[in-house]
């Protein structure tokens, strides 16, 4: 018999793919800054808090800032993403996420979010899926960023469920890193060469089943 109980998920790159909107954020406050972001920087930045994102651009485009003018940059950034997702739509899902989350609730599994983004609820409740969990832990919830365990053992938590006899839905080698701290199985999604330390890796929640979640 499965000792697996529920389901922790990550948002972005799991559920939904949001760094697009990101990167056009940041694309244009280095754009106002005097400068342009590639593709190739902005790949250093997932899994980046956005203070810290903020200090690399202004390091790449040799610009300088007081912590108050950053702080007011970090906002005007933010300000620009949070216009930009207001207006994600059902089919911005990925493939086979809502698939996956309603036959986990079907077998009477818990799941819960696990996200370091502070905007989670706006994005859930755009893409029409935020009754699928039992809970949401974000960054509004959370002071300590992957891999630190965090947001998982919250998350565990906030559903009553042991950490192991949870399994972490992740898409950062940070992501998993922080599943295994806190005692969870860890699904990655995306590249079996890069989540190396995942107990399976799927390319997308598509290919994932409760068949294979039980082996786990």
């Amino acid at each position: 018999m499965s000792t697996i109980k529920a389901c922790i998920f990550d948002l972005d790159g799991v559920i939904v793919d949001t760094a697009v909107y990101h990167y056009k954020a940041w694309k244009r406050l280095a754009n106002q800054l005097g400068f342009d972001l590639s593709e190739q920087d902005n790949e250093k930045l997932k899994g980046v808090s956005r203070v810290r994102s903020l200090e690399l651009i202004l390091e790449w485009g040799g610009v300088t800032k007081t912590a108050a003018e950053q702080e007011e940059l970090a906002a005007e950034k933010n300000s620009w993403y949070v216009e930009m997702i207001s207006h994600m739509t059902p089919a911005e899902i990925l493939p086979g996420a809502k698939e996956f989350l309603i036959a986990c609730r079907h077998a009477g599994l818990k799941t819960a979010l696990g996200s370091a983004s502070k905007n989670s609820g706006t994005i859930l409740d755009k893409v029409g899926i935020a009754d699928l969990f039992d809970a949401v832990i974000d960054g509004n919830k959370v002071s300590k960023p992957k891999p630190d365990p965090e947001v998982f053992l919250k998350g565990a938590e906030a559903l009553g469920i042991a950490p192991a006899n949870c399994v972490v839905f992740e898409d950062a080698i940070a992501g998993i890193e922080a599943a295994k701290n806190g005692g969870m199985k860890a699904v990655g999604v995306g590249s079996p060469g890069v989540l190396t330390a995942a107990d399976l890796v799927v390319s997308g929640l598509n290919e994932m089943s409760l068949e294979k979640l039980y082996i786990l």
